[in-house]
């Protein structure tokens, strides 16, 4: 059984040595058999030529003996039965699946033996699931822009720690330090009670309900509302403004005002109901019966706002979400005390790249995640024979919304012959990505559609050689 043996470098400089095998990392055996893996070795920038030299030789030695080898399987074969179900014939499919192996009956013939059942096909792994498992590869970040290729530089790295094709996943870095809110962003507003003692007394509002008592006359007891004018209807005083004062301002203003009347009047006032502003901002966001909680979806509009209960437009586009929680916090703080307010990200706004020229499928692609170049060509569809790799064009636009463009060449990298290609570039939002044409094709085109579809297309002609007399001259 050819085993394969990762070698770990005994220095920066050290070679990778591949080879075709059955197992990886010493375990398991490769699902794909036929599977032949390539390495470099020697120093960066030359390839070993003692080692090419050798593995001609054993090519060239293998061969031979496969000659040589059924050279003598044809020497050793009887003729076979006309009948498909005899016993010679069973053996003949037998030994197609076979190895030979010799026996002293046979004279040195070799007859058909059946190989031993290697067991199930496991996957590829280390000693466990999370071992890591070093193969050989290039690492982009070490990349030398001297060597034109950059396959020379690969070294024995840790390629996958789950060689089950990482289904458990990799962390990772974010995709950016801090995320600001662009338009179209889609936010949900979570809105929660904070009960927190308020440094200021409390000052009555519309809506709230208070109770007035007087131990001199219990005709004066009633329960009362604010009314929408800021006052409430005593008897013997009228309408008695009540909004904006604290509880004890208008005990003490009662008191005074009913003391032409009686000598004591021992007012009291009890409240029974306030913070109704707070109670109108929550019955406003309260999805309790709906979606759920207490929450208000909002869409950021094109000029970068959010409307919000009570404090009507906010601007939000640029911000991260811990600025924009302590901007509505304050501002919500300036209108009514006793809530707090959490935004969250539902959804970002749909980003889109946009790839035409000579691919298979042009148009536009959503940006789901990071994006580079080569990635949105195989979105489209791969490019089409014909296109110039060399020249791929980039358009973007800049946060003021001015055009930048560059040019990239991805045809070593797409031909498989660089490792470290500094034309994948990550591509943003709105970006267009063009494939031109190559100066064949263009002067394919030309002649299509000159001459096969003009000239042609408007004076058809034809013309026909007879070889028969050509060849009699």
């Amino acid at each position: 059984m050819n085993n394969l043996v990762v070698r770990q470098p005994q220095s920066d400089r050290s070679g990778c040595h591949w080879r075709p095998a059955r197992q990886c990392c010493g375990t398991g055996r490769l699902a794909a058999r036929g599977t032949r893996q390539f390495q470099f070795a020697g120093a960066p920038g030359r390839f070993d030529a003692a080692a090419r030299a050798r593995r001609t030789r054993l090519v060239v030695l293998t061969a031979i003996l496969a000659a040589c080898g059924l050279c003598l399987r044809g020497e050793g074969q009887t003729p076979a039965s006309p009948v498909g179900g005899s016993a010679q014939g069973g053996a003949g499919l037998a030994s197609e699946q076979s190895v030979l192996a010799p026996t002293p009956s046979s004279g040195g013939l070799r007859e058909p033996a059946i190989a031993p059942d290697p067991g199930p096909v496991r996957l590829c792994q280390a000693l466990g699931p999370a071992a890591p498992c070093n193969i050989c590869a290039v690492d982009g970040s070490q990349c030398d822009r001297r060597y034109w290729g950059g396959w020379e530089r690969a070294r024995a790295i840790a390629w996958q720690a789950y060689a089950q094709g990482e289904y458990v996943g990799h962390e990772r870095l974010a995709h950016v330090p801090e995320y600001r809110i662009r338009v179209d962003d889609q936010l949900d507003l979570i809105y929660r009670l904070t009960r927190i003692e308020t440094p200021d007394p409390y000052r009555l509002n519309v809506g709230d309900e208070v109770r007035v008592e007087s131990f001199s006359d219990a005709n004066l007891n009633r329960d009362l509302i604010i009314q929408p004018d800021g006052t409430i209807t005593l008897r013997l005083l009228g309408q008695v403004r009540a909004t904006g004062l604290t509880v004890t301002q208008l005990r003490d203003n009662l008191e005074t005002a009913y003391a032409r009347f009686y000598k004591v009047p021992s007012i009291t006032v009890t409240p029974l109901k306030v913070n109704t502003k707070l109670e109108d901002l929550r019955a406003a966001v309260d999805r309790r019966y709906g979606v759920g909680g207490q929450s208000q979806p909002v869409r950021v509009t094109p000029e970068g706002t959010i409307a919000l209960p009570a404090i009507g437009s906010v601007p939000a586009q640029g911000l991260t979400l811990p600025e924009l929680q302590q901007e509505l916090n304050e501002r919500y703080r300036q209108v009514v005390e006793g809530i707090e307010v959490m935004p969250i990200l539902l959804a970002r706004a749909p980003r889109y790249v946009y790839v035409l020229g000579e691919v298979t499928t042009p148009g536009r692609f959503e940006l789901s995640g990071p994006t580079t170049v080569i990635q949105a060509i195989s979105m489209a569809g791969g490019w089409k024979i014909g296109g110039n790799l060399r020249q791929v064009v980039v358009f973007r636009r800049g946060d003021d919304w001015r055009l930048m463009a560059t040019m990239l060449n991805l045809e070593a990298a797409l031909m498989g012959n660089k490792a470290c290609p500094p034309g994948e570039i990550w591509l943003s939002d709105s970006d267009i990505v063009i494939v031109p044409k190559s100066a064949i094709q263009r002067a394919d085109d030309f002649i299509e559609m000159v001459f096969t579809k003009g000239i042609y297309g408007v004076f058809p002609m034809q013309a026909a050689i007879n070889f028969s007399k050509l060849s009699s001259l």
